[in-house]
């Protein structure tokens, strides 16, 4: 009895041991070394950034396992407002709120999330770059570009001591994130993005107000230590009790930290030096480790050691760093990324928990591309999904998954490179069918699938990528083509097309032929991006402030699309969008 006992704990600390440490973490540099269902998408990269490194970090962790440690725990959170299918669905947990307005994901969710084939593209990759500071790439102007659309942007930081006194320093918010990240060695890309993720637009948010009862003049712009709680701002709380003195840490770990945080220079920089040393430093030195804990370098133990509970906050932040190093100019630089892999991982990549499998009859049809210029081929069924690659169209593909959705119909694809997206329906044709040309001897002109052209009015844009030059390729015509502003200006091709721009299609002759009026939905003021301005215009219109009057910049503000004045309602989606909670369907 006595052995069958020893061989019990013999086999419980096995067990702990398989559980808490990997065999070994191994890092290989190259396309070359990742599994095959992975280099399509890199190799894609490689061709359009050929100085960007890619490492395969092989975790020898089980993926049945390590889905199993991060499913189901309160670890892994989503918005509320999502569909059903990113909930988890246990009896007793099903849309209960773990912390205010999330609930605990779905094992699908966790699958999707987890599975870091989905984000090989030029958006989502950004989770897995290496997060440290680099002079020759960061600049404060690209800090700048991050905090766009935010009240952090280009503003002088101002504060709530704990007297109650409002303090207005000399210094930007930009300024104090580029001191930071230069003490901390973290990237100041990664802490603006950080910030942008975990207190929202606003510089109101109770985590760096000052202003919480019991709490006065303490702040904490990374949301450190604010556990999830059901009391009344208990997430927040937390975070400010862990911004006091560290929930009692030792006097070397508040001097390390820079602890207490009452003051925005002390929050910002003693924040960085707790997530460089806390998570860069030991093995975490991306989003995605840093939202799940599966690299055993320097570590102990797994799956717990875990900075957010939001499953998609990889994704969302990496959309924000895209987007500051494109403005900014540095996306040809050489940035380098590790991207986990899992021992039996699934043959086939684990979807996104809301695209239904019975929208799709399985197929294997050679098909081509019905369009003059290019085919985008996107990560979803849906031109809000970020975009793959292109294909032109003499490219022959595969349609594994023939769409029998409700209205839009999009199809998924196997490119000839082994690359899988999805392609809408309607401008694909089965091989054997005849390519028609344009007209060559008439003024012709034909616009991608991407976009929507009703009479004179183009909407369904990417507000992700808006520029002149990007406009142009989505149009096939022998017209001369001039776009510009709602102000009348012509713009050039680094310039973004928003709300009230215009397209003026021109003959030889220089005589206007046709002109098209472009909306983007939650563009109020027409600059092409959608931000806390444009939520400001909104507000001023209801309160009769400011009334909008033009036609087009009225209707992008009714972004629920009832032909009738906006309302809050609107002002909430674009805060949503923002915060990358809900996307603005355009």
């Amino acid at each position: 009895m006595k052995f069958k006992k020893y061989i019990l704990i013999i086999s419980l600390v096995f067990l702990f041991f398989l559980t808490t440490k990997s065999s070994g973490a191994t890092s290989l540099k190259g396309i070359e070394n990742f599994p095959e269902s992975y280099k399509p998408y890199l190799n894609e990269l490689k061709s359009k950034y050929p100085n960007w490194e890619f490492t395969a970090l092989y975790t020898g962790l089980d993926w049945n396992t390590v889905i199993n440690n991060e499913y189901g725990n309160d670890s892994n959170l989503v918005p509320l407002s999502y569909t059903d299918e990113w909930k988890c669905t246990t009896p007793g947990k099903y849309n209960v709120e773990i912390d205010s307005g999330w609930v605990n994901a779905s094992k699908n969710a966790v699958e999707y999330t987890m599975d870091t084939r989905n984000f090989l593209n030029p958006v989502r990759i950004f989770q897995f770059e290496k997060q440290t500071y680099d002079e020759t790439v960061n600049t404060k102007d690209g800090i700048e570009r991050i905090l766009y659309g935010t009240e952090f942007y280009k503003r002088n930081v101002e504060y709530y001591n704990s007297s109650g006194n409002k303090v207005i320093l000399e210094e930007k918010y930009s300024d104090l994130i580029w001191d930071a990240a230069v003490y901390s060695g973290v990237s100041p890309y990664n802490l603006a993005s950080r910030i942008r993720q975990e207190v929202g637009p606003f510089i109101t948010h109770s985590s760096i107000s000052g202003r919480v009862e019991g709490y006065e003049g303490l702040l904490n712009f990374y949301n450190i230590g604010a556990t999830s709680s059901v009391e009344d701002l208990g997430a927040i709380k937390n975070g400010l009790r862990y911004a006091r003195n560290g929930n009692n840490a030792s006097q070397e770990t508040q001097a390390n930290f820079l602890l207490p945080w009452d003051s925005p220079a002390k929050a910002i920089t003693g924040g960085a030096v707790f997530i460089g040393s806390s998570y860069i430093s030991v093995g975490q030195y991306n989003l995605y480790l840093q939202k799940f804990d599966v690299n055993n370098e320097r570590k102990t133990s797994l799956y717990w050691h875990q900075y957010m509970t939001n499953c998609l906050a990889p994704y969302s932040e990496s959309s924000s760093i895209y987007k500051a190093y494109n403005t900014s100019g540095v996306l040809n630089s050489s940035l380098a990324f590790v991207i986990p892999i899992y021992d039996n991982m699934p043959e086939e990549i684990c979807e996104r928990p809301d695209i239904r499998q019975e929208d799709f009859e399985k197929d294997n049809t050679s098909v081509y591309a019905d369009v003059s210029t290019v085919l985008n081929v996107r990560t979803g069924p849906g031109s809000s999904y970020d975009i793959l690659t292109t294909i032109s169209r003499e490219e022959v593909m595969t349609r594994i998954g023939r769409g029998v959705q409700n209205g839009e119909r999009w199809d998924k694809v196997r490119l000839n490179d082994g690359l899988v997206g999805y392609v809408f329906q309607s401008y694909i044709k089965e091989y054997k069918e005849e390519v028609e040309e344009p007209p060559k001897d008439e003024y012709y002109v034909k616009f991608d699938n991407t976009l929507r052209v009703e009479e004179n009015v183009i909407s369904n844009l990417n507000y992700e990528d808006l520029s002149v030059e990007s406009i142009k390729n989505l149009i096939d015509t022998n017209f001369s083509i001039e776009i510009y502003n709602n102000k009348q200006k012509l713009l050039d091709n680094t310039e973004n097309v928003g709300t009230g721009s215009k397209l003026i299609l021109k003959d030889t002759e220089g005589t206007i032929k046709y002109e098209y009026v472009f909306i983007l939905y939650g563009d109020v003021n027409g600059d092409g991006i959608i931000d806390s301005l444009d939520s400001l215009v909104i507000q001023k219109h209801l309160l009769e402030i400011k009334l909008i009057t033009d036609e087009y910049l009225l209707k992008s503000a009714n972004i629920q699309k009832t032909g009738e004045e906006p309302t809050s309602l609107d002002i909430l989606k674009i805060q949503k969008h923002i915060l990358e909670i809900k996307f603005i369907e355009q």
